[in-house]
């Protein structure tokens, strides 16, 4: 089977896999006689408060900013200085495209980097990378605090999945996964050790990764990435704020939800499509008592709009980067 083939047979099956979940999802929301489901949804968006949500684009644009800066202190510490619109408008770029490519947008905002700036791809992909492990360790510190605040709920929920249930003799899924990765890190080492070009990647990739111990202002990327997290559970609760049935759930259940809203984003789905739609639905029902109708409805408004929000920025910015590449080349005779 060719290299095209599996990827195409993949994403056909990723994009199975979030239909299943969707459907599973709506399947659930049960209406009144003389009402679709989709006209249940757009009543729930009607009866919601637009000013909370806009305030969550105010919101969510201020995070898109602080991210982009971010990931600028990353790459001036590597040696590549680059302006914040560049870097911002990678990263709306790299959002809009995850939205269709899991994790294709870490790739694209990249590339387009290397068309605006010259950097390299190897050592912004480093970056990249330091990046999305900064960011577990928020989601591990964020999942931490909602058990903290709501651990009889949490270990509720869990229960309700039948994770944890029975004795199990089984090696670790964790094990088995490091023991791969192992093996193909050894064999990427060798395979690089053969071939000169991929180890100026492989150079140029951990100039990137380690460009977070170089930086001058350790203390303010640490600042920027608590920031952009609380900017992340700020968007949780001002949705939550923009409709009745939710507003009165209370401090403890925005962070619970923005914990599991941010465990469904994480997996491999465009957007977080059919992992959000169900997981999030789930804890409210479970949780809080919220009738299923309600909060499918809610989680539909929401992703919907969150995801309305990543379109609009990534067109402009990806109209913007064509024209300044546009400028930047000089005509062919």
């Amino acid at each position: 089977m060719s290299k095209g083939l599996r990827s195409a047979l993949q994403y056909a099956g990723m994009l199975a896999i979030t239909a299943l979940l969707l459907w599973l999802s709506l399947r659930g929301l049960n209406v009144g006689e003389g009402e679709n489901k989709a006209q249940y949804i757009w009543r729930a968006w009607q009866g919601s408060d637009k000013t909370y949500l806009l305030a969550m684009l105010l919101v969510a644009y201020i995070s898109h900013f602080l991210r982009a800066e971010r990931w600028r202190m990353l790459l001036e510490a590597t040696g590549n200085k680059v302006k914040l619109s560049t870097s911002f408008y990678s990263v709306m770029i790299g959002y809009m495209v995850n939205l269709a490519i899991p994790r294709g947008g870490e790739i694209s905002r990249c590339y387009n980097l290397l068309k605006l700036e010259k950097t390299p791809v190897e050592v912004s992909f480093g970056t990249v990378v330091v990046e999305r492990i900064v960011d577990v360790l928020c989601l591990l510190a964020v999942i931490a605090i909602a058990f903290l605040v709501e651990w009889d709920k949490l270990m509720m929920f869990i229960s309700s999945l039948g994770i944890g249930s029975g004795e199990s003799t089984a090696i670790p899924w964790w094990m088995y996964a490091g023991g791969v990765l192992g093996i193909l890190f050894l064999l990427s080492l060798y395979q690089f050790r053969k071939n000169p070009a991929l180890l100026k990647i492989l150079r140029g990739f951990k100039t990137g990764l380690l460009s977070v111990f170089e930086m001058q202002h350790k203390w303010l990327f640490i600042f920027y990435s608590v920031a952009i997290w609380f900017l992340y559970f700020m968007m949780s609760y001002t949705v939550i704020m923009a409709f009745e049935t939710t507003a009165d759930l209370g401090f403890g259940a925005v962070l619970t939800l923005f914990a599991l809203g941010a465990i469904a984003m994480a997996a491999p789905l465009p957007g977080g499509t059919g992992s959000y739609h169900t997981i999030v639905p789930l804890g409210l029902v479970v949780l809080y008592a919220l009738p299923q109708a309600d909060a499918i409805a809610f989680v539909f408004i929401f992703h919907a709009w969150q995801t309305l929000s990543m379109i609009m920025g990534g067109v402009v910015s990806l109209i913007i980067s064509y024209t300044l590449v546009r400028w930047k080349t000089p005509p062919t005779k």
